[in-house]
This record gives C-alpha cells, sequence and structure tokens, in this order.
C-alpha cells in the first residue's frame, strides 16, 4: 500500500494511493476517467495530465482517496476504460513526486529581501516581480510545499496555486560489487 503520510503517528491505515495511468492521448479520455471517479464516488485527492514522450500516449498521475473506495476497485474501474493502457501503483519509497507552485505575496520593500531569502534557502525562484508584489515558484516534494507555504502564511499571500502531484517510479541501481 502506498502511504503519502509516512510515519503516520496515529497508526491509522493509509489514506491516498498515487496512480500513474497511461492512457491514448485522444480527445475525451480525461472527461472519461473523471467521469467514472464521479459516478463511482471515488475521490480525487490531485490529478495531473500531460502527454508523455510518445505522442500517442498521455500520463495521468492520480492521488486516490481512498477511504471513497477500496483501491482494488478504483484499479479495476479505470482498467475497464477502453482507452487506458496501463495502471501502475507507486510507492512513495519507490517513487520520485514532485509538485509545483506558484504564490504572489504581497510584500513591501523593506521586507522584500526575507522573502527572496525564504525562496532561495527552498530552492525556488523568484519569476515576477512588481512594485508592491513578488511571484515565486518552487517545484519540490509536497511535504516541502506545505512548509513553503506554511512559511508564506506570515506575509499576505495575493494568490496561490499548486499543481498536483506528479510522480516516476524510482530508477533502480546495480547493487555495488562486494
Amino acid at each position: 500500500m502506498t502511504d503519502l503520510a509516512p510515519g503516520r503517528p496515529d497508526g491509522e491505515a493509509p489514506r491516498h494511493h498515487i496512480l500513474s495511468v497511461l492512457v491514448e492521448n485522444k480527445a475525451g479520455v480525461l472527461a472519461r476517467v473523471a467521469g467514472l471517479f464521479s459516478r463511482r464516488g471515488f475521490n480525487i485527492f490531485s490529478l495531473a495530465v500531460a502527454p508523455t514522450d510518445d505522442a500517442r500516449l498521455s500520463r495521468l498521475t492520480i492521488v486516490v482517496d481512498v477511504e471513497s473506495a477500496p483501491l482494488e476497485q478504483v484499479i479495476q474501474q479505470l482498467d475497464k476504460l477502453i482507452n487506458v493502457v496501463s495502471i501502475s501503483q507507486l510507492a512513495p519509497e519507490a517513487a520520485v513526486e514532485r509538485e509545483l507552485v506558484l504564490a504572489t505575496v504581497a510584500v513591501d520593500a523593506a521586507r522584500r529581501g526575507e522573502i527572496i531569502e525564504l525562496v532561495g534557502v527552498f530552492r525556488g525562484e523568484v519569476v515576477n516581480v512588481g512594485p508592491d508584489k513578488l511571484t515565486v515558484m518552487l517545484a519540490d516534494s509536497p511535504d516541502t510545499l506545505d512548509d513553503f507555504e506554511r512559511l508564506l502564511g506570515d506575509y499576505r499571500i495575493v494568490e496561490l496555486q499548486r499543481t498536483g502531484r506528479i510522480a516516476l517510479p524510482k530508477l533502480t541501481r546495480p547493487a555495488p560489487d562486494a
């Protein structure tokens, strides 16, 4: 099982699972997937979709709330859709996860350096500058973005947008020679 909240102190079962779904890159496929989740009452925690290196395919990274339905049922229902090519479940310890956040923060000239320093500590970037606002960008793990967002809360956030999680399996490395 895939736990997106590793080391949960409450000992509860994981609530979220990451599914990487390859689908045919055709009009209406995303609507069919969303319709399936809606009809079945499955809750999507996060959804990201984009074409792959093969123009015929798109990858959907779906973070599923398994309290709304058993994971096996979600996978079985997805597998019935004609345009679904493959479905992989990704465990956090075996996956590289990233998410992107863009945030516009209102800040006067006296405190602008604080925001720039915070962005630098998180290896983010200032992507737009106005007279009394900055727009910043950070791409990292969802937990890191949560931390960044909490620290930005000390300032006046004008707008904030997160992309949703994307994930790929970690690459395997050959074992070192003994």
